[in-house]
């Protein structure tokens, strides 16, 4: 079985939420409609890239296309023209970061009794799909002060699906971050709304997409705020958040978990379940502990 850290196409398995066994599933939530259209590609060129060939499987009634060549990008910096810094590659861990090495994000009250932590990919439409329909009952439960939440971050899906917009989008909400964790959780929330239909689509890789998006979030467009956008300041800083998600459990995005239980937040076809199940999930699994 590959680790989190090899990328491969020979195999997939069924499309589930609660955590999968390898990257390889993973992968398959943002990777769908660009992996069938490649393999379609593929056959009628009658290309072959080594020796692995597409693969087609059909899981929980969604069709799941896994390409072979897949493109390198994720903690690699960013590519010329794109009009993103590098950040001069030194490690700059923006304010209110917290977790080990400054990776994790949390937003609540800190003395809150139940922690929920989300697992995502700023290029994955599953998590937009999770935070449209249940992003509002989640912050329901963090005015509460009941949960708290704790963000995990990744960018595998540059690698999959090429560009760097997972990690560029990812230094643009570390640069929300230094500002304030309110700031950070509306321009999390503002990415999601503005996710192109089409995953392949690396609208996150332009810094001039990123303020523009940035601007629907009052008081975040601060000359501070700007220039690390522009001048990519907290790259080498996404790309850590990054790795320490390739080091976690999580296998999958959306990966929701409560005290550490992992909880369904997708039902078998993988649309988000219901508001009322996702709080009795969260209620029962903080029960538990």
């Amino acid at each position: 079985m590959a680790t989190k850290k090899t990328v491969s196409a020979k195999k997939t398995a069924p499309v589930r939420n609660a955590a999968p066994h390898d990257e390889r599933r993973h992968e398959h939530v943002a990777a769908l409609r660009q992996g069938e259209a490649r393999q379609r590609a593929f056959r009628r060129r009658a290309v072959v890239f080594g020796s692995v060939a597409a693969v087609l499987a059909l899981a929980a009634g969604i069709g799941i296309g896994l390409a072979a060549g897949d493109k390198s990008g994720a903690g690699s910096g960013t590519e010329a023209g794109s009009g993103v810094g590098k950040g001069g590659g030194k490690l700059v861990t923006p304010a209110h970061a917290g977790g080990a090495g400054g990776t994790v994000i949390t937003w609540g009250k800190a003395g809150a009794p139940t922690t929920v932590q989300v697992y995502e990919d700023l290029r994955c439409p599953y998590c937009a799909a999770f935070e449209k329909d249940l992003g509002g009952t989640l912050t329901s439960m963090v005015d509460s002060g009941k949960v708290k939440v704790e963000f995990h971050m990744a960018a595998f899906l540059d690698k999959r699906l090429g560009g760097q917009g997972s990690q560029t989008g990812l230094a643009a909400l570390g640069a929300a971050l230094d500002e304030s964790v309110g700031k950070f959780k509306a321009f999390h929330d503002a990415l999601y709304a503005a996710q192109p239909k089409d995953e392949s689509t690396d609208t996150f890789g332009s810094s001039a997409k990123l303020l523009e998006i940035a601007g629907k979030v009052p008081g975040l467009r601060t000359p501070a705020f700007n220039k690390a956008v522009k001048e990519g300041t907290y790259l080498p800083w996404a790309a850590k958040v990054a790795d320490a998600f390739y080091a976690s459990d999580a296998t999958g995005t959306p990966t929701v978990k409560v005290d550490g239980r992992t909880v369904n937040v997708l039902d078998g076809s993988g649309k988000p379940v219901s508001a009322a199940a996702f709080t009795q999930t969260v209620e029962q699994a903080a029960a538990a502990e």
